[in-house]
């Protein structure tokens, strides 16, 4: 069986990541798996992960078996994040290994805790939505204004002041601050 080995620290002053790396081989070795990938990334989690995108990519292509971690969250950004590439790798046939938490998600088992994990990750996403619901209606409620801030609209009467004076809709736009094109729409 060929795997992906995937080791991830948030900065340069971490010493896992040799840890990571240890661990994974050793668990591979035990089984007399091949290494097909080995990543090693330092970076934020919230941040693009290049490395780990290649991974997927092997995945794809079917040049490996499965992906081992140390541990989830070195591997997913978010729980949105984790369930939308395991359940990606699930419809590839690409097995998932999480040596911390012992987790298979090529086994029955696993793949009823990564049903789980969908389940909190849904739950998740509900109530962020609520919350965001909810404050939306509290902002209103209190007359704040909601939604994309007017650009435009409180430069009408510059816009029509500086047309009426002979200023090219370029010249306005540049003077104001703002697309020609909202200048064009104000003019009409």
């Amino acid at each position: 069986m060929k795997v992906g080995l995937y080791a991830r620290v948030s900065t340069h002053d971490q010493q896992t990541l040799a840890l990571q790396r240890e661990a994974m081989e050793a668990y591979v070795q035990q089984r007399a798996w091949e290494i097909a990938v080995l990543v090693e990334e330092i970076g934020s989690g919230g941040r693009e992960r290049w490395q780990r995108e290649a991974l997927m990519r092997a995945a794809r292509r079917r040049a490996i078996d499965a992906i081992v971690v140390w541990r989830l969250d070195r591997w997913g950004r978010s729980l949105a994040d984790l369930v939308g590439t395991l359940y990606e790798l699930q419809a590839l046939g690409v097995g998932f290994i999480s040596l911390s938490e012992a987790l298979d998600f090529a086994t029955p088992t696993g793949r009823a805790m990564a049903g789980l994990l969908a389940i909190f990750a849904e739950f998740e996403r509900e109530i962020l939505r609520e919350r965001v619901k909810a404050g939306i209606a509290q902002a209103r409620k209190r007359g704040t204004p909601h939604g994309r801030p007017p650009t435009v609209a409180h430069h009408a009467a510059a816009v029509r002041q500086l047309a009426a004076a002979g200023l090219s809709k370029s010249a306005i736009a540049r003077q104001l601050g703002m697309s020609r094109t909202s200048v064009r729409r104000l003019i009409g």
